[in-house]
């Protein structure tokens, strides 16, 4: 209906948008795409930070492997484009659920939406071991997921940096030394203050990863290396580990500040935003999609997410428009509210 699609004039400040999305990654834009196609006034705020940036490839897309990701988030925002969405720079920054069941969001620029629904899509932070010198070199010969980068490093002499940081960090790390015995037969795990246990020390060691006991200084260029990619990682031990590729698994801390600012419900194990597999928080008009509440998901995964939310989106929406028909027309009906 004409009535849905995007004010050509006015601010936006006084549209009421039928969805706002906040977050252009992968799921963002395919949901902004999808929800524009079916003719919804749709706006996409994006702070334009996305957890792939540093990275100079993405790969597990099919048809999309090896793009670039600035070159992947520009052609989506294109294609929002061309089917009449709308992308604003910026971060909201507070939100509230108003009693008519509304949202109204404040950007850090000052200024206000107001919408009927709204998707979050805003991401997380890997957040590193607290080790000199592995920031610096974050998507450039320090990876975390070996679906992502393990195939580009097949065969050269790999590292895993344990992280204690947490249960699950300290798991992850474990299973990740074993992955990465997959694609190299030089795989050293410095389990850098995680307690390995001795059935799972036998199961790496029979499967040819190297275990190193000790904790991890530093993380640098090897003296008369002429750059590239060799990396030497320093122990406390005054032992140097050289290696071609460093993997580790950060904690995901998600940005889900404006979720929970709205009331989302959090599980209690994990504290990630519950969803339904829709997408759908429990509160009334609220979807989450990506890596805010699924660490694990890749760029295809982030952008499925997306589009099945901003579906599940269209459906709310067309049925509150049933409903006003209905009311408008003096006659009885539900719907949902």
């Amino acid at each position: 209906m004409d009535a849905t699609r995007r004010s050509t004039t006015g601010s936006q400040a006084a549209t009421l948008w039928d969805g706002v999305i906040i977050g252009g990654g992968a799921a963002g834009l395919s949901a902004g795409v999808v929800l524009a196609r079916a003719r919804f006034a749709t706006l996409v705020v994006d702070g334009g930070e996305p957890r792939n940036g540093p990275a100079d490839h993405m790969h597990g897309y099919l048809t999309r492997d090896g793009m670039a990701p600035k070159e992947f988030v520009a052609g989506g925002r294109s294609e929002l484009d061309r089917y009449g969405g709308t992308l604003v720079r910026a971060g909201v920054v507070d939100a509230r659920r108003t009693s008519d069941g509304t949202f109204e969001l404040r950007l850090d620029d000052g200024s206000a939406l107001r919408a009927r629904s709204v998707l979050v899509a805003t991401g997380l932070t890997d957040e590193l071991p607290d080790v000199p010198g592995l920031a610096e070199r974050w998507a450039s010969t320090v990876h975390h997921c070996p679906h992502c980068h393990g195939y580009e490093v097949r065969g050269r002499d790999i590292a895993v940096l344990g992280n204690p940081a947490t249960a699950t960090t300290s798991a992850v790390s474990a299973h990740l030394a074993a992955l990465m015995r997959r694609y190299s037969s030089s795989v050293t795990f410095c389990t850098n203050g995680i307690e390995v246990g001795a059935g799972e020390r036998r199961r790496l060691a029979a499967y040819g990863v190297r275990l190193v006991d000790a904790h991890v200084t530093r993380v640098a260029t090897p003296a008369g290396s002429a750059g590239g990619d060799a990396v030497a990682i320093e122990l406390d031990t005054g032992g140097t580990v050289l290696c071609e590729a460093v993997f580790v698994a950060p904690r995901p801390v998600p940005h889900d500040a404006i979720l929970t600012k709205l009331g989302a419900a959090t599980d209690p194990v994990s504290g990630l935003v519950v969803v339904d597999s829709q997408g759908a928080t429990d509160v009334p008009g609220l979807w989450a999609a990506g890596n805010v509440v699924n660490p694990r998901a890749q760029v295809v995964t982030a952008a499925g997410a997306g589009s099945t939310a901003a579906i599940s989106m269209s459906g709310r929406l067309l049925d509150q428009e049933l409903s006003a028909a209905v009311a408008r027309a003096g006659l009885d009906g539900g719907g949902v509210h």
